[in-house]
This record gives C-alpha cells, structure tokens and sequence, in this order.
C-alpha cells in the first residue's frame, strides 16, 4: 500500500523524532492524529524524486491520456475528448484542495473513520511544508498532498473513455465533481487513509492506521483502476450506445496518436508506481523494476492472444496490452518479485484481451474506448493476483517474519483482497448510477442525436482538430 509503503523511516534522526512524537501522543490520548514532524525529518533526495514522480503521473493525463483517448476516437470528437481529460487537471485540482484531499487523507471522527476522512483539512488548512509522519515521514505533507493529487485527476480521466463521443461537456463536469467527491474520496480513505478499512498498515506506534480487512494495494489497483473502470461500464450502460453502435464500423481516426498516448503513459507509469513507495530508496526500484516487466509480458500476452485469433498483430492491440499490464502491476508493484510482475502482467494481457474481445461482444456494451475492459477488468485481476504473489521479502509490510500472500503462506490475504475488490465494485456501482440519475434529471446527460452526429468538437467547443481546408 502506498502510504507507510516504506515500513521504515530512513536515518537515526528520524526514527528519534517518531519516538519522541509516538510517546508524546499515547501520552496525550490522540494517537490517532495526524502528526508533524520539523523540517530537519526532511530527505532532500526523497522529496526531488516524489516532485519528479508527481510531474510524471500528471503526465500521465495530459498529454498522455488524452492522446491515447484522443486517437481512439473519430476525428470529429477529438477536442472533446482530449478537453476531458483537461478539464480534469483544472476541476479536480481545485476540488482537491478545497475538499477531497481532507475527506481521502484528513483523520475521520466515530464509526465513519474507517469510510471517509474529516473536514479539518479543508482549503489545505494543516497541510504542512514539514513531513507527515503517519504518511510519509521525510518529505512535506504539501509534497505528498500534491503527489497524491495527481491519481485524483486521472482516475475520473479514465471514466471518459467510456462514454466518449456522446455526453454533454456540461453534464461531465458535474458527474465528475460528484464522483470524486463521493466516489474516489471514501475509496483513497479507505485504502490508504488513517484508520481506512482496507488499510494495510501495521504501524505499533499509530495503532489507529490499520484497517479491519488490509487490502494490499500499492498504488491504486481498487482505488484508481476499479473504480474507474467499473464507473466507466455503469456509465456506459445508463447512457446508451452510440449512434449506429454496432452497425457502423468506428475505427480510430489516428492509431499514432493513441501509439504516442501509451508510450508517455508507460513511461509516466514509474512515477505511478515507484513514486509510491514515497522515498527514493530500494522499495521505489522494486516497483520501478515490476512495472515494466508487468507491462512488458502484458504486451506480448495480448499479442499472442491476437496473434492466435488473427493470425497477425495490431498497433493498437499490443499498446493495449501494455496498458493492461501497468494496470494490473499496480496494486502488486512494490509487493511482488519481478518473476511474479511477469506472471501477473502475462495472465493480464490475455484476460484484458479476451473482456475486449469476447466478452464485450456477447453483452454488446458500448464501452467505446475499452475503460472497462482495460481499467475495470485489469484492475480486479491485479488485485487478486497481488493476494497470491506478493512476498515479504520485497515488502514485510505485516511485520518481519510474518508471509505476505498466498504462495508465501498467508492463505487468508487473498480474502482481504476479494473483499476489497468488492467494496470497489459495490461504491463504484452504486455512487455512479446515483450520481448520473441526479445529473440526467439536472441537466441531462447526453448530446442531442444531430449533435453526435456533428462531434463534439464543434457543438461541444466551437472548434475543430483538424481544419483541412485552411491548411
């Protein structure tokens, strides 16, 4: 999990601060607070490298989202849909610091700590230049404020993929908005926040950090990509297909777009996933080393799958697969060895291939840019597989000696993770459809039918992508 992924605080200072600070909470009954630790905790070579991860994870939306999704679609939609994915680093920044950071990461009170944080970190109040101790104890809360920001926007990014081509930009803004505050919210809290439900923290000085199911999550496979790929199929489903959808053939308008998307994201990738052992040391490496073996495998897993069924392979079934194996290396990524990031990211690839290929076909859902597929259904088996092949050898985050999944002997681990893959999937499942029924009977939700037939971009933007004629 990502925060206290570092079981450890690095350096005799630090751990002499922790001690001071633990004795002076048990003494004081507030154990369960947040706590501050000076300036001198700091690691400069752990806050450049989470600056670093952050700038990559946001590049993981813009531009690396929106290309990717930008290709995907026709070439009448593709302001829309890269204006999406936009609108989601402006919105959601500001939402982040007015609310949704306090509600994910602020201290909850009574029997609702366990669901969603506080307000007592609204507009960032309390969030300080000094460390976090209960969530990273040698960079500034604001770094890791700003860190954990970047996964807030992405994730509803990736619910457009869904409903591309069709919804009001109007409509999107507020189903969004409502999303991450009642949907990605509680979800962080749960899994990474103090006290979550699904925290997996066992720290003896903050007993208040571990949670009653600790799902093993290290960088946002139930938070990020189950949530949002569940979302994505709930949203697709309530809004109905497409214009023609299946009929009329919809083939991306530019595969090299989509080719340029995935490789930032890949790359961008690291920052995801490494940044999240929240230090630069060897635990950053192991999740750095497992996300690119996991996407790697995925690749060639959906390839081979590809290849078998068409006797050939596509551009744009290989960077899915690439996709699909970061997605599901994410929750195992600092948990697992790189022989197990290879298991996981090959069974991904194929699984994703198949939910794409196969089974979107015989429920014929217009998932339009595969979020599901991809995202929800990557997602889910990542998590569990996370159950079965993490180790304590690359990760003891239950305590030195004590097995880590499955394989290693802690058989019950891949219990936590089903359960935590089902709350995700209940929260997602549920906050959506309530969400779009509010919205849709606000606003609306869907363009009219000659607006789809027009795109997006014109009747959504008042612009075009690509203007021919004056070219």
């Amino acid at each position: 999990m990502r925060c206290m992924a570092k079981k450890y605080p690095s350096g005799l200072k630090v751990a002499q601060w922790a001690l001071g600070f633990g004795l002076l909470a048990l003494a004081s009954g507030s154990a369960g607070a947040q706590t501050t630790l000076p300036a001198s905790a700091i690691s400069n070579g752990d806050n450049a490298w989470m600056l670093v991860s952050a700038a990559l994870v946001l590049m993981m939306s813009g531009p690396g989202l929106a290309l990717f999704y930008g290709g995907l679609v026709r070439k009448k939609n593709i302001l829309g849909t890269m204006m999406q994915t936009f609108a989601m680093m402006a919105v959601v920044t500001v939402l982040w610091a007015v609310v949704t950071y306090s509600l994910a990461f602020g201290v909850g009170s009574g029997h609702f700590a366990a669901f969603i944080g506080g307000f007592h970190n609204m507009f960032l109040k309390g969030v300080p230049l000094t460390p976090i101790f209960e969530y990273a104890p040698t960079i500034p809360g604001q770094t890791f404020m700003v860190y954990q920001l970047m996964f807030a926007i992405i994730t509803p990014a990736l619910i457009t993929g869904a409903f591309a081509e069709r919804m009001k930009f109007s409509a999107m803004l507020a189903f969004m908005v409502l999303w991450a505050i009642f949907v990605y919210s509680p979800m962080a809290h749960m899994v990474w926040g103090i006290g979550g439900l699904l925290n997996a923290s066992t720290s003896t000085t903050f007993g208040s950090l571990a949670g009653k199911f600790p799902c093993l999550d290290f960088a946002g496979g139930t938070v990020v990509h189950v949530t949002s790929g569940v979302s994505a199929l709930v949203t697709a489903l309530y809004l109905g297909k497409r214009l023609g959808y299946p009929q009329k053939p919809m083939p991306p308008h530019s595969v090299v777009l989509s080719f340029v998307g995935a490789c930032l994201l890949w790359v961008g990738w690291f920052g995801f996933n490494a940044g999240s052992a929240l230090s630069a040391g060897s635990l950053a490496t192991s999740a750095f080393v497992n996300t690119h073996f996991g996407a790697a495998a995925a690749a060639i897993g959906w390839a081979g799958a590809e290849w078998i069924r068409n006797k050939k392979v596509s551009a744009l079934g290989a960077i899915s697969g690439a996709v699909a194996g970061l997605v599901a290396i994410t929750p195992a990524s600092g948990f697992v060895t790189p022989m197990g990031a290879l298991w996981i990211g090959l069974l991904a690839g194929v699984f994703c291939y198949l939910m794409v290929v196969k089974v979107k076909n015989v429920f014929g859902y217009d998932d339009s840019l595969d979020a599901f597929g991809v995202h929800g259904a990557g997602g889910t088996i990542g998590a569990i597989l996370t159950g079965l092949f993490a180790h304590s050898g690359i990760n003891a985050i239950f305590g030195p000696g004590k097995a880590t999944g499955f394989f290693e002997g802690n058989h019950g681990q891949v219990v936590n993770q089903l359960i935590g893959v089902a709350i995700a999937w209940a929260i997602s499942i549920v906050g959506t459809l309530i969400i779009l029924f509010v919205v849709d009977k606000l606003i609306g939700l869907r363009v009219s039918e000659d607006d789809e037939r027009e795109g997006l971009d014109l009747t959504q933007h008042g612009e075009e992508g690509y203007d021919w004629e004056n070219a």
